[in-house]
């Protein structure tokens, strides 16, 4: 069952898509900046987390990976 190729609505959206959502955001700029700051002002954590986001960019993700040292990381024999 194979599923490549073309499939209608699949992939990037084209940007004049991308420029109408734009315009019909932005008469409510003004209301969710307001959102945002009343988030703030009340101390909730996420709105700050968000405002810090988008501010100073999202910080990067570090894992801690431990290998056990018998365990291989391939297989070599299959």
């Amino acid at each position: 069952m194979s599923r490549g190729g073309k499939r209608e609505g699949s992939g990037r959206k084209s940007k004049a898509d991308e420029v109408q959502l734009i315009e019909k955001l932005g008469p409510l700029e003004n209301k969710a900046f307001k959102a945002l700051e009343e988030g703030i002002e009340s101390g909730d954590f996420k709105y700050v987390q968000l405002f810090y986001h988008y501010f100073a960019g999202k910080p990067r993700e570090t894992k801690d990976i431990n290998l056990a040292s018998e365990q291989p990381l391939f297989n070599l024999d299959e």
